[in-house]
C-alpha cells in the first residue's frame, strides 16, 4: 500500500511524483488502482467495456480512492459520482505512460529540438485509442507542476505532471480534454511554495486580457498557397523588389459601423490585402501579432511567442489571412521580439521560482528603460525556445520573413546602461557573445526554410547582413536607421537653410552598400510626439505636401529596399494613434489623394524597373551625377539594373523651379520622364517638360550625353530612355 505520507502529500498537492502512487501498481501479487478525485463522493472501477469491477475504497478523506483490479483485466476506466448525484465515466490520466520519445527527450535536454513546439505545450492526440490532450512544460526547478483548467475545476491536486529528471520536462496526457479548454500551470518552487498560476509558454491560443489563460487549440486549416511556397527561393534574392507596407492591425482601419471595433483577420484578408495589392506593395509587415497583455505595447512586449493574438480571431483565421496574402502575390513579414519579455506574473518571469528564461543578475537580465527582462541567450533551452518560435511562424503560418526587433539591445551588454550597471564578456568587452551566436543560429535556421530576416539595428556593428560563413550575423537585411535619421532631419529644415545641411542627404551613400539595407520610414517615426511625416515638412500646405512627395520619391529612387508605415501613403496629418483608425476621410482632399496616387505609382515603377531595384544592395547599381550642388539643394544620380538598364534621378529640395537645368545622361537617344512628383495628378504645380527629351551629345557630369530640363520646385524626377519599357 502507499504510505500515509505519500497520500497526505497527494492530498495537499505537494507530491512531486504522482505517477509513483496513482494509476495501476503492483501490490504484492495483486494489481491496485489508485486515483485522486476530490470532487467525487463515490468512484467505481470499470473494465474497458464499462462493466463495474469494484466500488473503490476511499483511502484518504480528501478524495483518494483505491481498488484491486482483477487479474484478467489489463485496462480500466472510472465512474465518478459527484456530491450532487451527477455521474461521469472517465479515463484515468495516470494509467497512461509517457508519450514523449527518447529522441524528443534527448533533443530537449541538449536544447536542439527543431520542432520543440510539437512537443512542449498542449497538443490534442490519441493515446492507446483514447482522445485527449498532452501537456508538457519545462520547469527544472519546480518541486511539483500541475495542469489546471475548466476540465478539473482548476484544482492543482487533480493532474500533477510526470517529471523527466534528466531535462526538467514535466508532462501528462489528460483524456477527454478538447480544443477550446482553458488551462494554466500551477507550480511549486523548489522550497514547495505555491507560485502564481502560469500561462503556457508554448500556448497556441490565449484568452483575451484581462484573463490570461492558455487555450487548447488544434489547427484544421487547409492551405491553398502551394504555388507561392514553390516560388519562394531557397536563398534570398537581393535582386528582387521589396516594398513593405508596415501595418498595425488594430489601427489600420476600424469597423466604424460597429462601434469602431477591430477588424478580424478574415476581414483584413479582404480589405487590407486588396488595398496593399492595389497600392503595389510586395510585402506586408505586421507589428507583432504574438500574444501580448497590453494593447499599448503594440505587441512589442509579448507573453505568447507561439500564439497569434486573439484580438482579431483564432489562429486558423490568421492562417487564412496569410494564405490570402500569398494568393494575392503578397509576402508576409512579422515583427518578432526575442530581445525582452514583460514581468507579468503569469508569463515567463521566474517561471519555476527561479530566473529560468531570464538572467538572475539584473545587470544582464533587466532592461531598465522598458521595465522588461532579457532572455538568457547562454542557456541552450532558452535559445531552443526562441529559435523554435521563429521556425514555428515560418512552418505553421507560412510567414515569409521575420523582422527582429531591438537587435542593438541584444548585441551590447552595456546597451543603455551606465558604468557599473553591466557585466563585461569573458574578454572584457561589451559585446554579448552569446547573443551573437544566437543570431547566427537563428538566421541560418530561417534561411534554411527559404524565409528572410531583417534586423532593426541602429549601430555600426559590422556584418549584420553578411553571411555567417564570412563572419556576419547572417540577417538578410538591416534597417538603415542612419539614412532615416539624417534625411528626416534634413527635410525638417526650411528650404532656405537646406544648403547648410546638404551632407545629410548624400552621406548615406558612403556606407549604403556595407549592408543589405532597407530604408525604413516606420511606426517609430510617427509616435511619442514626433508627429506625422507630413507634420515634419516645413512651409505652407502646398509646400508641406510637395516636400513629402519629393522626399518619398527620393526614397524610392535611392538604393535600398523600401518600408513605409501605414498612413504615410495618405499623408496622415496627425501622429499615429493605436487606439483609433487611420484618417481615411482625408482622401477626400486632392492633396492627400495625390500623395496616395504617387505612392501607388512609385511602387509600380519601382517593382517594374530593374534599374530601381535589381542592384539595391550593390555599388555598381549607383553613380552620382552631382552630389554637391548644395547651393541649389539639388541631388542627381544614376540607377542601374544592368549595363543597358539605367534611370536618372534628380531631386530639387527648394521651392524654386529651375529652367534649362542641365543633367548628364549615360546614353543618347530619346528619354522620357517616368515619374515627376510635381505632376498635377499628385497635387503638384504641373511644371511642364516635353513628353520626350532628346539627349545632346557632349560630356557633362562625367557622362557622354546631357539634356536640358525644367526642374520643378520641391520635386524629384525619374528619367528613363523612351525605348526602355
Amino acid at each position: 500500500m502507499a504510505d500515509q505520507a505519500a497520500l497526505d502529500a497527494l492530498a495537499n498537492g505537494s507530491h512531486g511524483d504522482p505517477f509513483a502512487v496513482l494509476g495501476l501498481h503492483k501490490q504484492g501479487t495483486a494489481k491496485v488502482v489508485r486515483t485522486m478525485q476530490p470532487q467525487a463522493r463515490e468512484v467505481r472501477l470499470l473494465s474497458a467495456a464499462n462493466e463495474v469491477v469494484a466500488v473503490m475504497e476511499r483511502i484518504h478523506p480528501d478524495g483518494i480512492f483505491a481498488a484491486e483490479l482483477p487479474a484478467r483485466l489489463r485496462s480500466y476506466r472510472l465512474q465518478l459520482t459527484g456530491y450532487h448525484g451527477e455521474i461521469a465515466i472517465v479515463d484515468d490520466a495516470y494509467r497512461f505512460g509517457s508519450s514523449l520519445g527518447d529522441i524528443d527527450l534527448h533533443l530537449l535536454r541538449e536544447g536542439s529540438h527543431q520542432l520543440i513546439y510539437e512537443v512542449l505545450g498542449a497538443h490534442r492526440m490519441r493515446l492507446r485509442g483514447v482522445s485527449g490532450t498532452r501537456f508538457a512544460v519545462w520547469a527544472p526547478n519546480a518541486s511539483r507542476v500541475s495542469v489546471v483548467g475548466s476540465f478539473n475545476d482548476w484544482d492543482g491536486r487533480r493532474h500533477p505532471l510526470r517529471l523527466h529528471p534528466g531535462n526538467g520536462i514535466w508532462e501528462i496526457f489528460v483524456p477527454g480534454v478538447r480544443s477550446g479548454a482553458q488551462y494554466k500551470f500551477e507550480l511549486l518552487d523548489r522550497q514547495g511554495r505555491l507560485l502564481p498560476l502560469k500561462a503556457d509558454p508554448f500556448a497556441h491560443y490565449c484568452e483575451a486580457p484581462p484573463g490570461n489563460a492558455s487555450i487548447v487549440y488544434k489547427s484544421r486549416y487547409r492551405w491553398r498557397d502551394s504555388s507561392w511556397l514553390k516560388k519562394r527561393p531557397a536563398d534570398p534574392r537581393l535582386d528582387q523588389p521589396v516594398s513593405i507596407y508596415e501595418v498595425h492591425l488594430g489601427s489600420w482601419r476600424r469597423a466604424t459601423q460597429d462601434n469602431g471595433r477591430w477588424l478580424t483577420y478574415r476581414e483584413l484578408a479582404d480589405e487590407l490585402v486588396t488595398y496593399a495589392v492595389d497600392m503595389g506593395y510586395t510585402h506586408i509587415e505586421l507589428l507583432p501579432v504574438t500574444e501580448h497583455p497590453f494593447d499599448g505595447s503594440w505587441g512589442y512586449q509579448p507573453t505568447g511567442l507561439f500564439a497569434p493574438t486573439q484580438r482579431f480571431g483564432k489562429p486558423d483565421d490568421f492562417r487564412y489571412f496569410v494564405d490570402c496574402c500569398h494568393q494575392a502575390g503578397l509576402g508576409v513579414i512579422m515583427d518578432w521580439v526575442p530581445a525582452h519579455f514583460p514581468t507579468d506574473e503569469h508569463g515567463l518571469h521566474r517561471f519555476d521560482g527561479t530566473a529560468l528564461y531570464e538572467h538572475a543578475d539584473p545587470r544582464k537580465g533587466l532592461h531598465a528603460d522598458w521595465g522588461t527582462l532579457v532572455y538568457n541567450y547562454g542557456r541552450n533551452e532558452v535559445v531552443n525556445y526562441l529559435i523554435g518560435s521563429a521556425l514555428y511562424w515560418i512552418k505553421e503560418f507560412h510567414i515569409d520573413g521575420l523582422r527582429v526587433d531591438a537587435v542593438a539591445s541584444m548585441l551590447y551588454l552595456d546597451y543603455s546602461r551606465k558604468a557599473g550597471e553591466w557585466v563585461p564578456n569573458r574578454h572584457g568587452g561589451n559585446e554579448n557573445l552569446e547573443a551573437v551566436e544566437f543570431f547566427k543560429h537563428l538566421n541560418t535556421a530561417i534561411h534554411r526554410l527559404g524565409a528572410i530576416s531583417l534586423a532593426e539595428e541602429s549601430t555600426a556593428w559590422p556584418g549584420v547582413s553578411r553571411p555567417v560563413f564570412s563572419g556576419g550575423l547572417g540577417f538578410t537585411y538591416k534597417w538603415n536607421m542612419g539614412w532615416m535619421n539624417d534625411t528626416l532631419a534634413y527635410m525638417r529644415e526650411n528650404p532656405v537653410h537646406r544648403k547648410f545641411h546638404h551632407d545629410k542627404m548624400n552621406f548615406g551613400l558612403l556606407y549604403a552598400f556595407d549592408e543589405n539595407f532597407v530604408l525604413p520610414l516606420s511606426h517609430d517615426e510617427v509616435v511619442h510626439g514626433k508627429g506625422s511625416l507630413l507634420g515634419r515638412m516645413p512651409g505652407d500646405d502646398w509646400q508641406r505636401f510637395a516636400n513629402l512627395r519629393a522626399y518619398l520619391t527620393f526614397m524610392f529612387a535611392h538604393p535600398g529596399k523600401k518600408l513605409l508605415f501605414m498612413g504615410a501613403e495618405i499623408a496622415q496629418q496627425h501622429e499615429w494613434n493605436h487606439d483609433g483608425s487611420l484618417d481615411w476621410d482625408a482622401l477626400q482632399s486632392p492633396l492627400h489623394a495625390g500623395v496616395q496616387q504617387l505612392v501607388r505609382d512609385l511602387n509600380h515603377l519601382y517593382t517594374s524597373r530593374p534599374a530601381l531595384h535589381a542592384k539595391d544592395c550593390s555599388s555598381d547599381g549607383f553613380a552620382w551625377l552631382d552630389w554637391n550642388d548644395r547651393d541649389n539643394s539639388v541631388l542627381s544620380w544614376i540607377r542601374r539594373g544592368s549595363s543597358n538598364q539605367a534611370m536618372v534621378c534628380i531631386a530639387n529640395f527648394t521651392p524654386v523651379p529651375r529652367d534649362n537645368f542641365v543633367v548628364g545622361l549615360p546614353a543618347g537617344g530619346m528619354w522620357q520622364i517616368a515619374l515627376d512628383s510635381d505632376q498635377e495628378r499628385y497635387g503638384g504645380s504641373g511644371t511642364a517638360n516635353p513628353e520626350f527629351l532628346s539627349a545632346t551629345e557632349g560630356q557633362y557630369q562625367h557622362q557622354q550625353w546631357h539634356v536640358n530640363i525644367t526642374l520643378p520646385p520641391l520635386a524629384t524626377l525619374i528619367l528613363e530612355p523612351s525605348n526602355s519599357h
